[in-house]
């Protein structure tokens, strides 16, 4: 969904809320960073585009939820992925696509998308 208006963005903004509360509680968790510098550039369009694939997939058992500012600014918007089988993976510099992919990749695959990765522990 292309954001034009605040009506848009109250849309998005409801649609991921009921989406999160939909996931919660699951095994895996997916975080996007929300902080001002996360927003500016452009995390709201990713934190929909993990909810529209999830959706779209049919995958449940996911908890997205969101974080404030973690000190990354010039690698936002970030994306953390955690699983209890694999190590914990931030991904940096996530558009809406490479959300999509990191979903498909990541949580299906079980395949760590190594070019976007920005820390893994």
């Amino acid at each position: 969904m292309k954001i034009e208006s605040l009506d848009d963005l109250r849309k998005v903004r409801e649609q991921a809320k009921e989406g999160i509360s939909v996931r919660e509680g699951g095994d895996v968790k997916i975080v996007v960073g929300m902080g001002t510098c996360g927003i500016a550039a452009g995390a709201r369009e990713v934190l929909s585009a993990v909810l529209e694939e999830l959706a779209e997939r049919n995958i449940v058992g996911v908890d997205v939820t969101q974080t404030g500012c973690a000190g990354l600014c010039e690698h936002e918007p970030l994306l953390e992925v955690i699983t209890e089988d694999q190590p914990r993976v931030v991904y940096g510099k996530v558009t809406p696509d490479r959300a999509r992919k990191i979903v498909v990749q990541h949580l299906i695959n079980r395949q760590i998308v190594g070019e976007w990765v920005l820390k893994k522990d």
